[in-house]
């Protein structure tokens, strides 16, 4: 008895830790990147922004599939939202759950920063982080 009951808290321990550790698993090397536009650009509105993906594909907010995930593009974001939470949506946290690959967008006049991050089916980012370089933009 006493071995099943070491096993079961074993088996609950790892699992919590799982869970707590953020949001689904990628393959190693997966890394999210902005296709276009190039960092330093100087644009005009619209702002068509392109998403890249490597080592992982992409699939809707809702389904779960190993390696895969969806966009969310964040823009002119100083601080990153709690990775083990789901990414909030606004303004700032532009959610792509239909498995969307780029989005043309009128930007304010100014300098903007640009940046993806991978969040599971859950909006949950993975764990570790799928997150692009920054890409700054001025739009005229």
């Amino acid at each position: 008895m006493k071995i099943i009951s070491s096993l079961i808290v074993t088996t609950v321990i790892f699992f919590s830790s799982f869970l707590l550790a953020g949001g689904a698993t990628a393959g190693e090397g997966a890394s999210a990147y902005i296709i276009s536009p190039e960092n330093g650009a100087t644009l005009s509105n619209p702002v068509t922004v392109r998403f890249g993906l490597s080592g992982v594909g992409v699939a809707p907010a809702g389904v779960e599939r190993e390696n895969t995930g969806h966009h969310h593009l964040l823009i002119d974001v100083e601080k990153l939202p709690d990775l083990n939470k789901p990414i909030p949506s606004d303004d700032h946290h532009r959610h792509f759950g239909g498995g969307q690959t780029e989005v043309t967008l009128d930007l304010e006049p100014g300098i903007h920063r640009l940046q993806l991050l991978l969040g599971d089916h859950h909006h949950v980012p993975h764990n570790p982080v799928i997150l692009s370089e920054p890409v700054v933009i001025t739009v005229e």
